[in-house]
C-alpha cells in the first residue's frame, strides 16, 4: 500500500481523449519527505512516516524536532502509512508520480462541518406531515421507554453536531496527475473543504 499527503484545492473540468467533459477536483501534492521507518522488531508494525510542507523556524519547539533526523527540516504534516510497498529510505522526497498506472483511488480527509443539526438533516428522519392541524414536522419524537427500564438507550439517533469527522471515499477515479506541477485530478466526492489536508492512497476495494 502507498499513499501520499496533499492539499484539496477545488475543482475544475478536463477533457478526455474522445472530447467529454470531465469534471474533477484538484489535488496538489508537495513533495513528501520520509521522516521516519517502523519495524515489526522495533514497533511491531511496519509503517513509513510521511512529513509534508516545512515549518518556519519560530514554530519549532525542540520536542518537535526531536523525531526528525539530522540535518532534516521538520514538518507541518505527518501521517503514518502502513504496509508501505515502496522502497522508501529515509529522507528521501516522493511525488505524485508514486500514482502513475494507477486508476482508482480512497482518500481520506476530515469532513466539512455543519454545526448543530436536528434529526431529519443529520439523519435523514422523514418528520411529520405538513397539512393543517398537524403539530408534528421536524420533532425527533419520543426516544425513551414508556414502560421500564425509563431511559433513552446508548446510541440513539437525535440532533447534534453533524460534520468535521475522519471521512474515507473509496473508488474514486484518478483521471490525470500532472508530475510536473504535483496536481492529481480526481473524480468524485473528494471529502473535506477547500484547502484541506487530504491523504490519497490506491483503492483497496477496486482493481488499480
Amino acid at each position: 500500500m502507498i499513499g501520499l499527503i496533499g492539499k484539496k484545492i477545488g475543482m475544475t473540468q478536463v477533457f478526455d481523449d474522445v472530447g467529454r467533459l470531465i469534471p474533477v477536483t484538484v489535488v496538489a501534492v508537495e513533495a513528501n519527505k520520509v521522516v521516519a521507518r517502523k519495524t515489526a522488531e522495533k514497533d511491531g508494525y511496519d509503517a513509513v512516516v510521511l512529513g509534508c510542507k516545512d515549518m518556519k523556524k519560530i514554530q519549532i519547539t525542540k520536542p518537535y524536532a526531536g523525531q526528525f533526523p539530522e540535518g532534516m527540516a521538520p514538518t507541518k504534516l505527518l501521517r503514518e502509512m502502513r504496509d508501505f510497498t515502496e522502497e522508501a529510505e529515509i529522507g528521501k522526497e516522493l511525488g505524485v508520480s508514486l500514482f502513475e498506472g494507477t486508476r482508482f483511488v480512497d482518500v481520506i480527509a476530515i469532513s466539512k462541518g455543519k454545526g448543530f443539526q436536528g434529526v431529519i438533516k443529520r439523519w435523514g428522519f422523514s418528520g411529520g406531515r405538513n397539512t393543517h392541524g398537524s403539530k408534528f414536522h421536524r420533532e425527533p419524537g419520543s426516544t425513551g421507554m414508556s414502560t421500564y427500564p425509563h431511559k433513552t438507550f446508548k446510541n440513539k439517533k437525535m440532533p447534534g453536531r453533524m460534520g468535521r469527522e475522519r471521512v474515507t471515499v473509496q473508488n474514486l477515479k484518478l483521471v490525470r496527475i500532472d508530475v510536473e506541477n504535483g496536481f492529481m485530478l480526481i473524480r468524485g466526492a473528494v471529502p473535506g473543504p477547500r484547502n484541506c489536508v487530504v491523504v490519497v492512497r490506491p483503492a483497496v476495494k477496486k482493481a488499480k
